[in-house]
């Protein structure tokens, strides 16, 4: 059966909604959920999932094995419980004191509380997402890390509720492979970018031989894998946009033909 756009979008927001509720009633025990589902899906559906694997399982390359252990200690433990991420954007954005930074999908906030602290007092963060319970969850998570440079903000990624130029940087964990208007997200993040800004995003990245009828056999929408643009559509859609340098590495294998990557890019200064 195929699902219109707008009942895709609804079956992204119940299941973070239902990640992020986990995530707070503390049943996510030794964070099961970061650690032994899916950078996209909550235990019930981590077969289906770009991470698979059983809850016996820890998977090193999804969730909060991606976080260094100094990285986990800065943070409260619903943070890393409701890390659903095929990477760790705060590192590969290589962040600078004073910078703006602006996470796309943002769900408990690990991303923006990572960001905010290597930003420093003089740097800030925003977090963008859907879904109401991952907010709260995040504001949450930002009152108990104490962290004061960090503001969460409701809204779609396919609409940045930012004026032109605000940021320095747009990251993003395994959340545009989600989207169902790619092309405005990536108009969207130049948008925000100021001139000789970045962009710094794991995703999850088909092989170019991979239709899209071969990605949808290999996991669902929700899973980060139907949805997911191959090495070529990225890069063509990021050119398409504006962006120059743009580079897509291939880091982990998700299902077959389908990977975790790495994907960098900048808004020209002219």
């Amino acid at each position: 059966m195929t699902l219109t756009n707008d009942e895709l979008v609804e079956q992204v927001r119940e299941r973070y909604a239902a990640a992020a509720v986990q995530a707070r009633s503390g049943t996510t025990n030794d964070l099961v959920l970061a650690t032994t589902d899916s950078c996209c899906a909550p235990a019930a559906d981590a077969a289906d999932s770009c991470c698979g694997g059983s809850t016996a399982e820890v998977d090193p390359s999804f969730g909060a094995g991606l976080y260094s252990s100094a990285e986990a200690a800065e943070l409260p433990a619903e943070a890393l419980a409701a890390s659903l991420g095929c990477g760790n954007p705060t590192a590969l954005a290589e962040l600078k004191p004073g910078e703006t930074v602006l996470d796309l999908g943002s769900g408990g906030g690990i991303d923006v509380l990572l960001s905010a602290r290597r930003v420093g007092s003089t740097g800030f963060a925003f977090g963008l997402d859907m879904t109401d319970e991952m907010l709260d969850l995040a504001r949450a998570n930002a009152t108990k890390a104490e962290a004061t440079n960090v503001e969460f903000l409701k809204g779609s990624i396919e609409d940045v509720p930012l004026p032109d130029a605000a940021v320095d940087v747009v990251i993003s964990n395994c959340v545009i492979n989600l989207s169902v208007d790619k092309p405005q997200v990536l108009a969207e993040m130049f948008r925000v970018l100021v001139p000789g800004g970045r962009i710094g995003i794991s995703d999850v990245v088909a092989e170019d031989h991979l239709t899209p009828a071969d990605r949808a056999e290999r996991g669902s929408y929700v899973a980060c894998i139907a949805g997911a643009l191959s090495r070529s559509e990225y890069l063509d859609g990021l050119a398409a946009a504006g962006f120059a340098d743009a580079t897509v590495e291939l880091t982990h294998e998700a299902a077959p033909g389908m990977h975790g990557a790495i994907i960098r890019a900048t808004k020209p200064t002219a």
